[in-house]
């Protein structure tokens, strides 16, 4: 009973995880999902305004392009928001840089509900490009804001979360996107500017919440409103150790300059955390997941659903994932990151290559297709359980302050350039090398999966100082006077 009621301590805690995720990691589940449904009424649009343009219609090839680069387009933006995370919420702050990003989103919003009425499908280009920024910036604030106003005992499951609104993201795209609701001729315009609802939600809410007590405290120097903002977030007097924890920290770096994307990707202190950042977390594109629900179709027809079935099991797989990984954040706590996500790319790389087998003999027998249905939910589960939320989890935990921002530029970079290139390249993928395609995402999760298993070290329930001393017994190995010699940035100073 004592621990459960100091869980509920930290209710405000819990409602700030909710309203930056419906504005942040949410907004990329939804913008990812919400745009297959109004493909074909888009594409009319496009070839409807270039008749009104030029009075003829426009080609086949260049609609289709028109259109791939509208769904491309999200990426890139993603990109560039990404890259001023590691500027925008260091000069401004978490909060502020939040309510920035909304009114990108909202803005971006106006453009997808007037394209129609301008007859502009340039509009919804920019539109997208908005959206992207507003997803590339938001991810990474939203889990930067987070991480710094949760104490270590709940920083897992918090970070967590961000997976959690991905999926919820989804499957709200999935549902509102069907034909009974917005995804008709009359509604693509109002469906494509969803998104500034949570937008607005976001706005109003945050500003009755604090700015991140770390940003504050160890960035700002304001100790007195660090400690107003963990007492109102934690409803806990007793703050010696967590203020004492980032004293030390803001003491170690007085005039310390700022760390750079340069710094990040050429200092050695910071070496295996960038690896790690790297490879099986920023990485996660590569794993196949996304692959796996474009070839989901194809294993759908082959085992008889109807076409008018389909997007209700793609709701199946949405919800499978959205549960699974909400199983994750009360795991992750208690099994560890490096468990989690190390053994989930084990599996998903097994169960990977018993499906590219099964995919190799589905004509030997009229069952086998129903069972290439069964593996591809096992390759969702094992996804939601593992490197879908760990991934979002373990980044918030690698690096101290001073490196925090740069660091996500990296990931985002890594994110959101390789989510552009499996995108763009998937489709001559598939039509090269057919069912085998999964092999190249099952060398990815393998070797993941030992990187993890074989060299990075548990993070749980570690301090961040913690946490760098045991990395630097891999940055350094047995030289350990340089170690200690290291200066690690604690602060983030210009």
């Amino acid at each position: 009973m004592e621990g459960a009621s100091k869980r509920l301590q930290y209710w405000r805690l819990y409602l700030l995880s909710m309203v930056l995720g419906i504005g942040g990691s949410f907004q990329y589940g939804i913008q990812v999902s919400v745009i297959a449904s109004p493909a074909v009424h888009v594409q009319s649009f496009v070839n409807h305004t270039w008749i009104s343009r030029y009075g003829v219609s426009v080609d086949n090839s260049t609609n289709q392009l028109i259109w791939s680069f509208i769904v491309a387009v999200l990426s890139l933006g993603a990109w560039a928001g990404a890259v001023h995370s590691g500027s925008l919420p260091v000069t401004y702050g978490r909060k502020k840089a939040l309510l920035f990003n909304n009114v990108v989103a909202m803005v971006a919003a106006l453009l997808m509900l007037f394209s129609r009425m301008a007859e502009s499908f340039e509009m919804i280009l920019l539109g997208r490009f908005l959206y992207g920024y507003n997803v590339g910036l938001g991810l990474s604030v939203h889990l930067m804001y987070l991480g710094e106003s949760s104490p270590k005992k709940l920083r897992g499951f918090l970070t967590l979360t961000g997976s959690i609104f991905i999926g919820f993201g989804k499957i709200m795209g999935q549902i509102i996107g069907v034909k009974e609701m917005m995804g008709t001729e009359e509604m693509w315009p109002y469906l494509l500017a969803i998104s500034g609802i949570p937008a607005i939600l976001q706005f109003v809410t945050l500003l009755f919440f604090p700015e991140a007590p770390r940003y504050l405290y160890i960035d700002k120097g304001d100790t007195e409103g660090s400690k107003k903002a963990l007492q109102w977030l934690w409803q806990e007097d007793d703050l010696k150790q967590e203020l004492e924890d980032m004293q030390k920290e803001r003491e170690s770096t007085q005039g310390e300059k700022a760390k750079t994307v340069k710094d990040v990707l050429t200092s050695r202190c910071v070496r295996w955390q960038l690896l790690t950042l790297a490879i099986p977390c920023a990485g996660v594109q590569f794993c196949g997941i996304n692959a796996l629900y474009f070839y989901a179709f194809d294993i759908f027809r082959e085992s008889r659903v109807p076409e008018t079935q389909m997007h209700y099991l793609a709701i199946g797989i949405g919800a499978t994932e959205l549960i699974t990984v909400t199983l994750c954040s009360f795991l992750i706590d208690r099994a560890g990151r490096k468990k989690l996500m190390g053994y989930g790319y084990l599996l998903m790389g097994v169960t990977m290559s018993v499906l590219t087998a099964m995919l190799s003999i589905k004509d030997l027998n009229s069952w086998i297709p129903y069972v290439n249905i069964g593996l591809i939910f096992c390759v969702i589960c094992i996804y939601g359980l593992g490197p879908s939320g760990v991934s979002m989890a373990l980044p918030a935990d690698l690096f101290l302050q001073a490196w925090r921002p740069s660091a996500y530029v990296i990931s985002g970079t890594i994110n959101w350039l390789g989510m552009f290139l499996v995108g763009m390249s998937f489709g001559f993928i598939v039509e090269g090398l057919g069912q085998f395609c999964f092999l190249i995402f099952v060398a990815y999760s393998i070797c993941s999966s030992a990187f993890l298993l074989y060299f990075v070290p548990e993070t749980k329930g570690k301090t961040m100082v913690e946490i760098t001393e045991d990395f630097n017994k891999l940055n350094y190995k047995n030289r350990a006077a340089d170690a200690e010699k290291t200066d690690i940035d604690l602060a983030t100073k210009f």
